[in-house]
């Protein structure tokens, strides 16, 4: 509220109001909240009637009493163009922004640069956005008014932004693991890798040209999601908590078994750490990705980085496979599962000396190597039973394709094809090639059948327990859910942007989505699915009333627990726009 002074020239009087401010659909409005007469009358009673009224409404502001009741008119009409929703749910998301400093990396980087438009600002949009309404960067722009923050800049600045954001994307990455560490505590320690693929819905990979430079490009490679579209891979690194640590892309063509290593180093030299053990799936165990991170590893000191690995079975040497089969020193425990069942842990291990072979000068696997490690292989009932009936299902499959073999191709037919005799596919076509007479490989269908329900893991950590082992291995889930997350939930894919730096920017903004999301889970103890708080964050949202005042509508356990959590309170129905921007403001919320 402030006092108005308006001059009437028919009684040549000042007329004073206190008149209360707000907006509808960006404009402002005006309300009369008390018409106090004019100035002229109040001259005998007051030194100084302005200022005295002026001070009235200064302390109306301070105590912002707010009202029992506000008038709403039935009879109020919707303006051609209007847009009175609002989200609020994001004021939790800037929180943990804010907690991560993020504003301030941008703003130390902005100082260095000559641009008019803030860096911060439009990051922080496309972060909130990708997290509760993933969409491309124009789509984002052009519905940023359902934030209650102001977002002066225009869409070519969000374009011009993300070339500055690929520029600072590894210096932000190491920021976030600084205050990661201080926020939470990081077990830097032990790192979780892998790998996935993002599609690209165009018709054409990317070509060296003299014109153009291209570190990653945009090529056809073995997609996740079985498809033909060209694709750029993105390694990702998590700590123990689940929570990312760091991200790197390379070309669609390119092997993931040969990438891991250098991201490694990467993060080990830019975050400070020590040593290292990498924890990744049987499709990274290679000869290099052992010997070079551990060494030899014959005595027990810990000179090396270490590993953690799947190792496939059926893959393995004849004398590897003999081992896991027999039974002999197979040890059964019980042990209770995150139900609380008791389950049986059937189990045995052995330290063994394992012959590699390493490239020569001429890039030829002949120099022979001996690397030391602890193999150990588990047996589960569950997973015998889910490997049969996946097998089952892959190769009736099979069986069909083989009966009408027109009805499939090279793309409809994977999966299957490896359990069948004689087949072949056209280079032009993609369809199977005919004259041969096809039919089932019993004999792989029955050697797969004597391994179902075996897992092993081989490390460089010979004094683990094969529980620890197990365990440590197990955290890999988390990585995969990550991406999951990445893919389902802020729909990283298919990629629009088209330029490297946008390209690698895209990413950064999903890793750092990423982050924000997998923190906020930390905090609040995990109790909620990522698709739960998700759909409560984007639900939170109000309608403009009248006079400043919005109306809320959603409120859910998800909600309650981020009351509790961040101190503030989410359960006012109607709630006027000064209390909105204070939740919403950036501030040092105590956790």
């Amino acid at each position: 509220m402030y006092l108005k002074k308006s001059f009437n020239k028919k009684r040549n009087k000042t007329q004073l109001s206190f008149v209360q401010g707000y907006r509808v659909n960006g404009k402002v409005k005006h309300k009369v909240i008390e018409n106090l007469g004019y100035l002229e009358d109040y001259l005998d009673k007051f030194e100084d009637p302005v200022a005295h009224f002026q001070q009235i409404a200064k302390e109306w502001n301070t105590r912002q009493e707010v009202p029992e009741t506000i008038e709403v008119r039935l009879s109020e009409k919707l303006p051609d163009q209007c847009s009175n929703r609002k989200n609020l749910g994001y004021a939790i998301i800037k929180m943990i922004y804010a907690k991560l400093q993020i504003r301030e990396f941008f703003q130390n980087k902005q100082r260095q640069l000559s641009v008019d438009y803030n860096l911060n600002s439009i990051f922080s949009l496309l972060v909130f956005n990708r997290f509760l309404f993933p969409s491309s960067k124009k789509n984002a722009y052009e519905t940023k008014e359902r934030f209650f923050d102001s977002f002066n800049f225009s869409l070519d600045d969000v374009y011009r932004a993300l070339g500055y954001f690929n520029r600072y994307s590894q210096e932000l990455q190491k920021h976030l693991h600084e205050r990661i560490s201080s926020l939470i505590g990081r077990d830097s320690e032990k790192a979780y890798y892998d790998v996935t693929n993002y599609y690209f819905e165009i018709p054409y990979e990317d070509e060296e040209s003299p014109d153009i430079e291209r570190k990653v490009m945009r090529k056809k490679g073995p997609s996740k999601e079985h498809r033909k579209d060209p694709i750029i891979q993105m390694g990702l690194l998590m700590d123990p908590n689940g929570i990312p640590m760091a991200f790197h892309t390379f070309s669609g063509n390119e092997s993931e078994k040969t990438n891991m290593l250098p991201a490694i180093q990467r993060v080990k030299k830019d975050y400070e750490i020590g040593r290292i053990i990498v924890v990744a799936d049987r499709g990274l165990n290679t000869s290099d990705n052992t010997s070079i991170l551990s060494g030899v590893n014959a005595s027990d000191e810990k000179n090396n980085d270490g590993y953690v690995y799947g190792q496939s079975i059926c893959g393995a040497d004849a004398e590897f496979k003999k081992w896991v089969l027999e039974q002999d020193g197979y040890v059964t425990t019980m042990e209770k599962n995150k139900d609380g069942k008791e389950i049986p842990f059937k189990h045995k291990s052995r330290l063994y000396a394992k012959e590699i072979r390493k490239k020569d000068s001429n890039g030829e696997r002949r120099l022979k190597m001996t690397i030391y490690q602890k193999q150990m292989v588990y047996y589960s009932e569950k997973y015998a039973r889910k490997q049969k009936l996946e097998r089952e299902k892959v190769v009736r499959k099979a069986e069909d394709l083989i009966k009408n073999p027109a009805n499939y191709t090279r793309a409809t037919s994977y999966g299957c094809t490896a359990y069948i005799n004689n087949i072949s596919f056209s280079k032009d076509t993609g369809e199977i090639v005919n004259g041969k007479e096809l039919s089932i490989n019993e004999e792989k269908i029955a050697e797969e059948a004597l391994y179902d329900g075996y897992y092993s893991i081989v490390t460089s950590e010979k004094e683990l327990s094969d529980q620890e082992i197990r365990d440590i291995y197990k955290g890999l889930w988390e990585i995969e859910e990550s991406f999951k997350i990445i893919k389902s939930e802020f729909k990283t894919r298919p990629v629009f942007v088209s330029t490297e730096e946008h390209i690698q920017a895209h990413f950064l903004i999903c890793f750092g989505t990423l982050v924000i999301m997998r923190v906020l889970e930390q905090l609040i103890g995990k109790s909620h699915s990522v698709r739960q708080i998700r759909k409560s964050l984007a639900s939170y949202s109000c309608s403009y009333l009248d006079q400043n005042y919005y109306l809320f509508d959603y409120r859910d356990d998800v909600i309650l627990t981020m009351e509790k959590t961040f101190g503030v309170d989410l359960s006012k129905k109607i709630m006027p726009l000064s209390e909105i921007k204070r939740i919403s403001m950036y501030q040092d919320v105590k956790i």
